[in-house]
């Protein structure tokens, strides 16, 4: 995994860091991999100041990260959600056999020099139902091994598949019916608001009794102190824990030290060779991460086909354009601030078209005058942090040679280019020719702006009359401001729109602006910047 990982960056490793080593360390790396003792919090997001991008669970359960916090701070939150779930299914299994033949203590009883055959009698699981509580990979995997067990088994799962249960010959039951039927209970759920506690007095008094329950999920999800009421009642009859909060637990712990709970070091993916599916799967998710690839095991973004990456990538990069355009095109001396913002998008996929990556590209250009990270996990909430008011609209193109014809941003703000206004408000349009960001639209002109050619572009409206060019190269030459481009577009009223291509503003911009502006027949200047 390592190895793996050097090809995209510098790997560093440091294990056993305490918190204080946790919170310098996170201030200068753009990614990190955890396993589950590892707290990745907002205290630690908030230290890194938006430089971690990729935060890698080496594991399944994310309970561990917060994802409110990663969210927020525009961080992606991956895991290897397939490589340890035979591991854990076949912990799980042994954890059950134990639990029903009372082997665990048996052997404590050997070692100790008694030899107790009639005070470890067990129960058959032949015929004994199972109830599978949270029934994903590994609940399903479990489910497979028991039925060769010959047990009947049942799941519990609001959002599992009838159709995957049928497969496996598991029939989905509601909380109370598994809870009534179950002689054994195997835990599989994440740890969530909903799910912490969910075994407590209230579940244990609906049980069988009798029952016995296995956990290789989460600790938080069984009250342990109503589970030790529970077994000291005779409800249950035992229990296998693989999995404690905290971890590890206290010297108290109600359960540990009990002779009818068998308990383990959290081994349910300790297995040499899930040890190495677990470092090469979350090496690739980190990977595909740093990339910008929004694969299966994203937690916190929703999943993007590669191919849609691809094929989107560079109108994400124009929606981005667009957005650094029209922002830097608003009068910052008005006390408006950004009204109400359109994008429109003209395309041969209708509402077909997956405009998320889209919708990010233009937050994260609108806001790239702050120092606010943008991106696809955290785009929706910065843009109502920010109060930002965007619609999308979608145009039907018989174009089917481009995915997206063309692009339109519009900002119903004042602006400092009077030019940039069209009914009312900033509007700005682009088009990929080629692979490229083009400008395209300014206002009511069209234009043609190269946004790959050079990144800061002076915008000029004047006079449509020779001699200006002229002008307005020797205005710029006096500041050593070096020309790539320059493209003029007829607009109305006898007047033309002139784009100029610089290879950087000096600091004194506003001074190169008022330099230009002076120019006979020049209306007015102004700049921006793709940088």
């Amino acid at each position: 995994g390592i190895d793996l990982l050097s090809t995209v960056g510098d790997v560093e490793t440091g294990y056993d860091l305490d918190r204080a080593a946790l919170l310098e360390k996170i201030k200068t790396v753009d990614a990190i991999v955890i396993r589950s003792a590892t707290k990745v919090d907002r205290e630690v997001f908030e230290a890194s100041a938006g430089r971690l991008k990729v935060v890698g669970r080496a594991g399944v359960g994310i309970d561990n990260v917060d994802l409110t916090a990663a969210s927020e701070t525009g961080c992606l939150v991956v895991n290897a959600p397939t490589a340890n779930t035979v591991a854990a299914a076949e912990h799980g299994i042994a954890m059950l056999c134990a639990l029903a033949r009372n082997v665990a203590q048996a052997d404590v009883s050997m070692k100790a020099g008694r030899w107790d055959r009639s005070k470890y009698v067990g129960v058959s699981m032949v015929g004994k139902t199972l109830a599978v509580m949270g029934f994903g990979k590994v609940g399903g995997e479990v489910a497979r091994r028991a039925k060769g067990l010959g047990m009947t088994v049942i799941a519990h799962d609001p959002y599992a598949s009838e159709e995957r249960a049928n497969a496996l010959g598991v029939r989905l039951v509601s909380f109370d019916e598994a809870l009534a039927a179950g002689d054994f209970f195997s835990l599989h759920m994440p740890l969530t608001p909903d799910t912490k506690g969910l075994f407590g007095d209230d579940t244990f008094g609906k049980i069988k009794k009798g029952a016995r329950i296995i956990n290789v999920a989460r600790g938080g999800v069984i009250d342990d102190a109503a589970l030790a009421r529970a077994l000291d009642a005779g409800i249950v009859a035992g229990a296998a824990l693989d999995v404690f909060d905290p971890e590890p637990p206290a010297a108290d712990h109600p359960l540990v030290g009990r002779p009818d709970v068998i308990c383990t070091p959290h081994l349910g993916a300790s297995t040499k060779e899930a040890q190495e599916e677990v470092a090469y799967e979350i090496a690739e998710a980190v990977m595909g991460a740093i990339r910008g690839e929004l694969g299966s095991s994203a937690v916190n973004a929703p999943a993007v086909a590669p191919e849609v990456l691809k094929e989107l990538k560079p109108y994400v990069e124009l929606s981005e354009a667009l957005g650094k355009a029209a922002v830097q095109l608003v009068d910052d001396e008005s006390a408006g601030g950004l009204g109400e913002i359109e994008i429109e998008y003209t395309t041969s996929r209708g509402v077909d078209l997956d405009s998320r990556l889209l919708k990010s590209g233009l937050v994260k250009g609108l806001l790239s005058v702050t120092s606010i990270p943008v991106s696809i996990v955290n785009y929706e909430s910065v843009s109502k942090s920010r109060g930002l008011n965007i619609t999308e609209k979608i145009v039907s193109s018989d174009n089917d040679a481009e995915i997206i014809s063309s692009m339109k941003v519009t900002v119903k703000s004042a602006s400092k280019f009077s030019a940039a206004v069209s009914r009312g408000s900033i509007t700005v349009g682009g088009e990929i020719k080629q692979g490229q960001a083009f400008l395209s639209q300014i206002g009511d002109a069209a234009v043609d702006i190269g946004l790959s050619a050079s990144k800061n572009v002076v915008l000029v409206r004047q006079t449509d009359k020779p001699g200006i060019i002229a002008g307005v190269s020797s205005a710029l030459a006096q500041f050593q401001v070096n020309i790539s481009y320059m493209t003029v577009a007829v607009a109305a009223d006898g007047e033309a729109i002139m784009a100029i291509g610089v290879d950087s503003l000096p600091s004194n911009a506003n001074e190169v602006l008022s330099k230009v502006a002076a120019v006979d027949g020049v209306q007015e200047a102004t700049a921006f910047s793709e940088a």
